[in-house]
């Protein structure tokens, strides 16, 4: 079965691409911008207008706006497709009657990509090693791996004064693994990372803990600069480095964690976490304040650090991609039911790494009980697909 695939490449584009990038994502902000303004102008007067309501009015921007089309049509479709996912989003929070978060006007400095939602306007030579972009020109790419599949779209992401190009592709092959005829069950933690129902453990490599000294450093400098100067710009361009360095070093072991999991497993079964749940804020309302809020602030930090939600998004890709099985059960009481009897019960966690039943003395470490209680829980839930298949056929 193919699948869609995104592949994400560096760009070194010479001072005066560069330049045409920039000059790129500052016209599409400015589109941006005043497509939002026309909408909610237009709301005002009790009229929808849709994206392709805003697609027709750019065939009539080539004689006043020659700047803006000189990059074509297809990149500013890109932008206005954009703005259209941000009141669809919009739409959906307000009918869930969640925090509706209506769409904001873009600053230069905060609009930093540029799309392609068709194959028109850019071109890849792999042979040469060159992107084509209309309006730019041929900029150098480093292919550090081969394009599968049938590209469909790219965005072009300007990250701090580096310039990045993600190519999605379809109907990209499959290549499964051998295999292995082993499952496993996962509890996410903190103190470790990972720890599977066989024993192996995983160990959290706290990258943000690593890097809390350059970035602290970075965004004290920054603070002393004077707003609007030179010197604070490539102070700012400083802090964004370290913030790059530090979630590059994440995803990368989230990356090589997940590859490792998808070829040692055929069955894969993790908890399904609420991590937006979990890491809310203790802070409370100035009515009801909340407790231990110094506490709560430090253990969200390093949820959030850990990046349980995209260690599984991986594993969740590449199990697809290889052919495995990953599921995902209720994480209730998975660190206080004894994985030997099945009593459930609190003071069966005696403390963060031990765990010893009270009914039958059974005792292990607190994080592989668990995640044998969450391996439990995966078969179940593949016995009772299996089962439910056979009655209906």
């Amino acid at each position: 079965m193919s699948t869609f695939r995104s592949f994400q490449y560096v760009l070194y584009p010479p001072a005066r691409q560069a330049r045409s990038l920039e000059h790129l994502l500052a016209v599409q902000c400015e589109a941006y911008n005043a497509a939002l303004e026309e909408r909610k102008e237009a709301w005002k007067r009790g009229i929808h207008i849709h994206r392709f309501d805003q697609f027709a009015q750019l065939k009539d921007l080539h004689e006043p706006r020659p700047d803006f089309m000189q990059y074509g049509v297809t990149v500013a479709r890109g932008t206005l497709t954009r703005l259209d996912r941000a009141f669809c989003a919009f739409y959906r929070r307000v009918a869930a009657g969640q925090k509706p978060g209506f769409p904001r006007f873009k600053s230069r400095s905060r609009f930093d990509c540029a799309s392609w939602e068709d194959a028109s306007g850019w071109r890849l030579k792999e042979g040469d090693r060159r992107l084509y972009l209309q309006g730019v020109g041929h900029v150098k790419i480093k292919l550090h791996r081969p394009l599968r599949g049938i590209p469909k779209t790219l965005h072009v992401r300007r990250q701090g004064r580096r310039w990045t190009a993600s190519i999605q592709c379809a109907s990209v092959p499959p290549a499964p693994p051998a295999p292995t005829g082993r499952e496993a069950g996962f509890d996410l933690g903190v103190a470790q990372l990972a720890t599977s129902s066989e024993g192996e453990v995983f160990e959290n490599p706290r990258h943000l803990a690593r890097g809390t000294d350059a970035l602290v450093s970075a965004q004290q400098a920054l603070a002393r600069k004077q707003r609007g100067s030179a010197r604070r710009r490539k102070a700012k361009d400083r802090v964004a480095r370290q913030h790059r360095r530090i979630a590059s070093r994440r995803r990368d072991a989230a990356h090589q964690l997940s590859r490792a999991l998808v070829n040692a497993y055929d069955v894969l079964v993790f908890e399904d976490l609420k991590i937006a749940n979990m890491t809310r804020s203790a802070r409370g309302t100035l009515e009801h304040p909340g407790s231990r809020v110094a506490q709560k602030a430090g253990l969200n930090r390093e949820i959030l650090a850990a990046s349980w939600g995209g260690l599984i998004g991986m594993v969740a890709y590449k199990a697809e991609e290889a052919g495995r099985e990953l599921i995902l059960v209720n994480p209730r009481d998975t660190s206080r039911r004894c994985s030997s009897c099945g009593h459930t019960e609190a003071a069966n966690r005696r403390s963060q790494a031990e765990f010893c039943c009270l009914a039958c003395g059974f005792g292990d470490h607190a994080d592989r009980n668990a995640a044998r209680n969450i391996l439990w829980l995966g078969s179940s839930l593949r016995r009772q697909k299996r089962e439910a298949e056979t009655s209906a056929a």
